[in-house]
């Protein structure tokens, strides 16, 4: 199964579909760290360090030396940006929010068998849906079947709160579009538009049936103890893996690499004395808030400040783990998680290693699909194109 990844950052997404029987043949990225950080983990891969803007779509097919149809698969996610609730501006006129365009150009000259967006779960409310309604638009013009769902990576195996807008299309005008079905019993509150509609909800009657939930602790516990801001690019294994969680990810890893952190200053060390395990900021005395928090309510910032418990999940892990916006204290030990920990809790095995400066490590784990998600996707995917075309060749 051939596959090309657009906007790929350091490579969650086709590491993910690798993982369920993709080979990547293409992939472009903007930003030169992470496309080495891509390149050194999928080294089969051609990769173009580029503005998708700049990549004509025909010497493209040719350089690959694709017939129209051949790609299995086209996937990627646009810069989100200006998608993200975080966002203090959601609006058309950001030009981030158009990049999609482009990926649809590069769609209609490969006509792809299927084709995957991600983005955030804000693409779906942007525009009171105008772009959600562009993306189908376009689509079906080029004759493929739409359909599109949020899903929650903690229902595959992620042990982490995080929420993705997931597009997929299969050419051919009336084909069923699925999408993967939990297979770990655990839930989250989602609180943005279209959560009800799009996010499955798991009834009780089927619970039992599903998989408990992938812990922090089940992600992290074999991990050894680290001194904050030690620069030491690799360090050796101490104990035996302590779930199935961790014996998939430490498959062929001789060693663990990126695990590494920044110093706490001063003030954070002191706040943490107080922060019990599943704390937060509220835990903290009030003369040792930051300012912003001192007139906070007590129903906001519900994981600011958090120290995670190990038997729950983790916050979405951001570009920056920086413990004012979310959960990233560790649970026992007096600092933020590594950039390994946080690639442990999106999914990565410990043979993808990641490259430049810590802040740039940090940054590419945040912005990454979980690979067991797109792991997941990746499988009925196949599954849909494998079923398009038994019925091509029985009516062929």
């Amino acid at each position: 199964m051939l596959s090309l990844d657009l906007f790929a950052g350091a490579g969650g997404l086709s590491c993910g579909l690798a993982m369920a029987g993709f080979s990547p043949i293409f992939a472009n990225e903007i930003n030169p760290v992470f496309a080495e950080t891509y390149k050194r983990n999928h080294p089969n891969t051609e990769v173009v360090v580029d503005d998708i803007r700049e990549i004509c779509e025909r010497n493209l097919k040719k350089s690959l030396d694709l017939e129209v149809g051949e790609l299995d698969l086209l996937s990627g996610g646009p810069p989100c940006q200006g998608f993200s609730i975080n966002a203090p501006v959601r609006t058309l006129d950001d030009e981030r929010n158009h990049l999609f365009r482009d990926f649809l150009r590069i769609a209609e000259t490969l006509q792809p068998k299927a084709i995957l967006i991600e983005n955030v779960p804000g693409i779906v409310s942007l525009g009171k849906g105008t772009v959600v309604e562009q993306i189908y638009k376009k689509l079906t013009e080029m004759g493929y079947s739409v359909a599109h769902r949020i899903l929650f990576a903690g229902h595959y195996g992620v042990p982490q709160m995080r929420f993705r807008t997931i597009f997929l299309a299969i050419k051919g005008k009336g084909e069923r579009v699925i999408f993967p079905e939990p297979e770990y019993n655990v839930s989250a509150v989602a609180n943005f538009s279209g959560a009800k509609e799009l996010c499955y909800k798991i009834p009780a009657l089927f619970a039992q049936n599903l998989l408990p939930q992938t812990s922090i602790w089940d992600a992290i516990s074999d991990l050894p103890e680290i001194d904050p801001g030690n620069k030491a690019k690799k360090c050796n294994y101490i104990r035996s893996p302590q779930s199935d969680y961790q014996r998939i990810l430490r498959k062929d890893s001789k060693n663990i690499s990126n695990h590494i952190c920044s110093k706490l200053g001063k003030i954070n060390l002191e706040r943490l004395k107080y922060i019990p395990q599943g704390g937060s900021w509220r835990d903290i005395p009030f003369e040792l808030l930051p300012n912003g928090l001192k007139i906070a309510r007590r129903s906001d910032h519900t994981r600011r400040y958090g120290r995670l418990h190990p038997e729950g999940l983790c916050s979405t892990i951001l570009t920056k783990c920086d413990p004012h916006w979310g959960s990233f204290f560790h649970p026992v030990q007096d600092r933020v998680i590594s950039v390994r920990e946080a690639a442990r809790l999106q999914s990565f095995p410990d043979t993808y290693i990641f490259y430049g400066n810590l802040t740039q490590q940090y940054a590419q784990v945040g912005n990454a699909v979980p690979p067991f998600m797109a792991k997941a996707l990746g499988e009925i995917i196949i599954k849909m194109i494998g079923s398009v075309n038994a019925q091509e060749k029985r009516f062929g």
